[in-house]
């Protein structure tokens, strides 16, 4: 079994919308050479969820992850996606696919964000 990830974010007119994913993208990558990685976008932005997942295919990956990089489980995630994740095990027959939690409610993620938000405020004045 071959592993592939896609990351599955909203896509946006402006390409530049896309280079933190593209940075997630190649933080993977570097952290694991050998695993094939997709960004795919739901709308706006190529390739599809199932045009990422037919090049994951293509390349040899019979198992899929599928990480919403959506901050919660909002109408995207809830009512487009199962659509999506229903076409990509469609076509073509026979690879699993394995969806995750939307990334924003993640625990780690979560706990990366507050320390992010602290850290961009001035440092706490001592107590009295």
């Amino acid at each position: 079994m071959t592993q592939g990830l896609i990351l599955f974010a909203h896509g946006a007119r402006d390409p530049r919308w896309a280079a933190p994913f593209a940075a997630v993208a190649a933080a993977v990558r570097a952290a694991r050479p050998g695993l094939p990685v997709r960004l795919a976008f739901l709308e706006f932005m190529a390739p599809t969820l199932p045009q990422a997942g037919g090049e994951l295919v293509a390349a040899g990956c019979s198992h899929l992850t599928v990480l919403p990089m959506f901050l919660g489980a909002g109408g995207h995630v809830r009512q487009d996606l199962p659509r999506l994740l229903d076409e990509l095990r469609a076509a073509p027959p026979g690879q699993q696919v394995a969806l995750q939690p939307a990334v924003g409610e993640i625990d780690s993620v979560v706990a990366a964000m507050a320390a992010a938000a602290l850290a961009r405020l001035p440092a706490a004045e001592p107590a009295a």
